[in-house]
């Protein structure tokens, strides 16, 4: 379990194989889950979009419970990772860097619509998960903010409603030009929340 209560926690194979297995089975549980939901989904199904045998499911999984919040935290560990090689090469101001966050989140979310589905039913089947998937977020948000502000970049103290409000607005952005519209350009919707944010904290 980690500190914010996540209990999806991977196990890691040992070997090569095992961990590609792996990754196809939460490979195809993204996909199942994000097209059928929790409930309609099954084992089965599962392990056929993933091309792996039945019995291999359980070396990994005891049961769709466990998968699903393992998929929720890997799904939260994956939007991490593809967000923190962008900050690490930007070298502008903290209120900049929330706004290159943003933009490689929007990318993610075109790539991974489905996270939005299971995202919101880890709420009922994964309460714990849920929880600990926005509460990570934000903590990483506020620490970028306290750096921000130590730096003196910004010109109030950053808090947590400052974290969950930007978070907050990340999330429904997402929502709207990640999985309703795949059209618009990402350049600009990240350069008016960050217009937004600059107006507000510096």
């Amino acid at each position: 379990m980690d500190a914010a209560g996540g209990t999806g926690q991977l196990r890691t194979p040992r070997t090569e194989r095992g961990r590609r297995t792996q990754r196809a089975i939460l490979d195809a549980a993204a996909a199942e889950f994000g097209e059928k939901g929790f409930h309609e989904s099954s084992i089965v199904s599962i392990t056929i979009r993933a091309g792996v045998a039945l019995g291999s499911f359980y070396t990994y999984f005891e049961s769709k419970e466990a998968l699903f919040k393992a998929l929720v935290n890997d799904m939260s560990g994956r939007v991490r990772d593809f967000v923190a090689p962008v900050l690490g090469t930007h070298d502008g101001d903290g209120i900049a860097a929330e706004g290159v966050a943003l933009k490689a989140f929007l990318r993610f979310a075109r790539q991974h619509k489905e996270i939005y589905r299971i995202i919101d039913e880890a709420e009922f089947v994964a309460p714990e998960d849920w929880r600990a998937h926005y509460a990570n977020t934000a903590n990483r948000i506020l620490e970028r903010l306290q750096a921000a502000h130590l730096r003196g970049e910004l010109a109030v103290e950053p808090s947590e409603v400052h974290a969950w409000a930007i978070m907050g607005m990340n999330v429904f952005l997402g929502l709207r030009f990640g999985v309703m519209d795949t059209e618009t350009g990402l350049e600009d919707v990240a350069t008016k929340a960050n217009a937004l944010l600059k107006n507000g904290l510096v």
